[in-house]
């Protein structure tokens, strides 16, 4: 029990830090970095409560659930790493701010 507990709080603490990096900052990688930070919260969560269900179906299913998510966090990553050099390139600056005043 006590590990869950250590467990629930680095996940509550990865989940704070991220959630300050998608609000409070504007630079465009740091909002990125800010959404894997919150994905890895969840993925703490997910092995977390897995270890303390005695079955093993719940066990693979949450191992799983996590590689997953790992892959679309990969993912997702490279697509908004690429969306923000085109960005940079075609507007010369990481500023979301600054592109926001782009819209019509």
């Amino acid at each position: 029990m006590e590990l869950l507990n250590s467990l629930l709080i680095f996940s509550m603490i990865l989940y704070t830090i991220g959630l300050y990096c998608m609000i409070a900052k504007r630079n465009m990688i740091r909002l990125l970095l800010g959404v894997g930070i919150l994905g890895n919260a969840a993925n703490i969560n997910f092995i977390g409560f897995s270890i303390f269900k005695d079955a093993l179906a719940s066990k693979f299913i949450a191992y799983t659930t996590v590689i997953i998510l790992m892959v679309l966090e990969a993912c997702l990553m490279a697509v908004g790493l690429s969306i923000i050099l085109v960005a940079v390139k075609h507007y010369k600056t990481l500023d979301a701010g600054e592109l926001k005043k782009l819209r019509w």
